[in-house]
């Protein structure tokens, strides 16, 4: 069996795609598995750390929304397409399973051309353009909100990484506050803003630190691999607040926080909700309005709050931010109602409908 993955582009791509390739891989060692992508895309580094093969075929950026530039884009993607199809053709592909993005679309045309079953994966509630088109030749759509519009779509959640789907945070907890240099027993506030960072997010928890520092809550920040790191001066007896560029563990820090303060990416979200750590959710402000659909059924659900990015201030986050953190209660029934909506079996239920898809075309 052969598997083909088109989830190039971002990480909120690539690291389902690549969920799913080691899902596949636990359940069967043999299994041939092909990412495809671009020399610019982060699957270039990605893919072959973890192991897999990776099939470059050249970019072609779609509009987020119908644009005039839509007509322009069949032309240029005609050479795409057909470096896709060569692929698919070289290993021999039973089945492409995209997840969005650039290099998606070509994925799923070639694969309709060369009669390949097609599963899409949608991690947003709000889909993408390629989603959008390759749901119409797809049997098998999976998406990760239950009110997803995506026309016979089934609710999986979205493939996590096996640290963060199978994570205990109440066992690993001392362990992951020992390696951030935090306090074993006091609340913890957990900031970031993603893989680089949020601006806005940081300039507010600086602003913040010393009020909560006062009232007894310690911060681990995540500021992002290109901003300056913050002057720390740790009073004696105060709660340590630690600023790091990044975070390579997030499975620690999600066992050492109680609650985090972060945008609402698709993955964000799922992790959080996975792993059941509240969250107060700054969606970013631009883009097509995803990143609030995103959040709003785990807030609707009770494992987080919602805050629109200008409205983010340091009285803001003492006034709501800091009353959870110090209400354990509270806490516990908004970790345990994330918990409930969260999904950690996305990965397996996917490689399920890949065998499905297969079976279908193999009757």
């Amino acid at each position: 069996m052969h598997v083909v993955l088109a989830g190039g582009g971002t990480a909120g791509h690539i690291e389902p795609a690549l969920a799913l390739a080691d899902a596949l891989r636990r359940q069967d060692p043999t299994v041939g598995i092909t990412a495809l992508g671009t020399e610019k895309g982060l699957e270039t580094r990605l893919v072959p750390e973890r192991g897999y093969e990776l099939g470059l075929i050249p970019a072609v950026p779609l509009p987020r929304k119908p644009t005039p530039e839509l007509i322009t884009v069949p032309g240029r993607l005609r050479g795409t397409i057909k470096a896709a199809e060569q692929i698919l053709e070289r290993t021999k592909a039973d089945c492409v399973v995209g997840f969005g993005g650039y290099v998606a679309l070509p994925g799923y045309l070639a694969a309709k051309r060369l009669g390949v079953p097609i599963i899409v994966h949608e991690a947003n509630a709000r889909p993408g353009l390629a989603n959008k088109i390759g749901s119409r030749y797809a049997k098998f759509v999976a998406v990760s909100t239950p009110d997803s519009k995506l026309r016979g779509a089934r609710y999986v959640g979205i493939p996590l990484r096996r640290t963060i789907a199978t994570l205990d945070r109440a066992a690993v907890r001392p362990e992951a506050r020992a390696a951030f240099g935090l306090d074993p027993n006091l609340p913890t506030l957990l900031v970031s803003g993603g893989s680089q960072g949020a601006r806005r997010l940081n300039e507010v928890i600086q602003a913040t630190v010393p009020a909560l520092q006062r009232a007894g809550i310690q911060v681990l920040h995540a500021v992002g691999p290109k901003n300056e790191l913050p002057h720390v001066d740790n009073m004696p007896g105060m709660p340590p607040y630690v600023p790091v560029p990044y975070v390579d563990r997030m499975d620690l820090a999600y066992a050492a926080a109680d609650m985090m303060l972060c945008r609402a990416g698709a993955m964000t979200v799922a992790e959080l909700s996975a792993v059941g750590l509240p969250a107060a959710f700054v969606p970013l402000p631009i883009g097509n309005g995803e990143q609030r659909l995103n959040a709003q059924p785990l807030v609707n659900a009770g494992g987080g709050l919602l805050v629109d990015d200008a409205q983010l201030t340091p009285d803001w986050v003492q006034n709501t931010v800091l009353p959870v953190l110090a209400d354990p209660h509270r806490l516990y029934e908004m970790s345990r109602a994330a918990s409930e909506f969260g999904r950690r079996d996305a990965d397996e239920l996917l490689v399920g409908m890949v065998y499905e898809a297969i079976a279908q075309r193999n009757k």
